[in-house]
Order: structure tokens, then sequence, then C-alpha cells
């Protein structure tokens, strides 16, 4: 794996930050561009592993990502590094926005840019999940896991913490019980 340097851990998450609207989703494309391809700090495994367990923590999901994946490659201090990279861009676009928003706002030009912001963010989110779904969505046990959590999340509104942690718990429950029939077969 390539040792990321902490000027270039910056600057790629300042890209990342400074390039995706739409929040953590809209980044996914993204970072599986940049730091599982290109970068090689990740696999598209453990980058899922980083949003899931991102998704379970306090905070925003594309600087835990950020913060994870900075501590991989440079530990502590680049997962500072990191988070500061894809964090700097929007606090300084935001700055700039807060500034002018209330003076155009009301432009049709504004909304109409905005919209279709939305809709380019909706199509790299899903996007996304059909690359994650290639990755992580392996037989016929992984479509029912899907079923259940989009049953979950979409229609029931559970919580994303309790279907993450709950899969966790699956997963766990899963592995154990077939390594052990594996072991029995054996035998």
């Amino acid at each position: 794996m390539d040792k990321a340097g902490f000027l270039d851990l910056f600057l790629t998450f300042a890209r990342i930050g400074g390039l995706t609207f739409g929040g953590g989703y809209a980044m996914l494309p993204m970072l599986q561009k940049e730091v599982v391809e290109n970068k090689k700090w990740a696999t598209e495994e453990e980058l899922l592993d980083y949003y899931a367990v991102g998704q379970c923590t306090p905070g925003v999901i594309a600087v835990n990502v950020a913060t994870f994946i900075g501590q991989k490659t440079r530990g502590v201090l680049g997962g500072i590094v990191a988070t500061l990279g894809v964090v700097a861009p929007s606090f300084v676009i935001i700055l700039v926005l807060a500034t002018l928003i209330t003076h155009f706002a009301e432009y049709p030009v504004v909304a109409h840019a905005l919209a279709g912001i939305r809709v380019a963010v909706a199509a790299l989110i899903v996007s996304a999940i059909v690359k994650l779904w290639k990755k992580g969505v392996k037989d016929l046990l992984g479509v029912v896991i899907f079923a259940l959590v989009i049953l979950l999340s979409l229609v029931l509104d559970v919580s994303p913490i309790i279907i993450v942690v709950t899969a966790m718990l699956f997963g766990i429950l899963y592995g154990r019980l077939t390594a052990k029939a594996g072991k029995e077969e054996k035998k």
C-alpha cells in the first residue's frame, strides 16, 4: 500500500471535499476513485466498512471516513490532516455563501442551479449504490439483508445505527455458524 504524505492526504481530501455536493453519500464515487483506485489507501471492502462505521458514529459520514483513512495511512496526525482537508473547502464555501446567499437566493438562476445540482447528486448516489452492490451483495443472503434494510429504513423508519449494528451482529453470528458447520463437515 502506498503511504500517503501529509500534504498529499490533505490535498486529496480537500479536492474531494471541495468538489462533492450532497454530503457523505455523494462523496462515495469520488472516494472510490481517489482513495481506492488511484491512491490505493484502502480497498473497496475497507471503504464499505468505513462507511458502515461512519454511519453509526457521531458526526458527518464524510468526515468520519476521511478520519479513518487518514489514520490508517499516517496515524493519528494523518487522521487529523485528512479531516481538516475534507472540511476546509466546505468551511470556506459556507463562509462565502453565508455572506452572499441572502442577496442571491431569490434569483431564479440560483434556484435552477441548485435544482440541477440536486439531480446530479442523486445520480451520483445511485452510481455509488450500484458499485457498492457489486462488492457487498454476493449471494442470496446479501439480497435478503439488502431487502430487509430497505424495508426497515424506508418503510419502518428504523434508525441507521440499529440497522448497521444488527447487520454486524448477524454477520458475526452467520460467520461463526458457517465456520462451525464447515469444521463439522470436515470431521
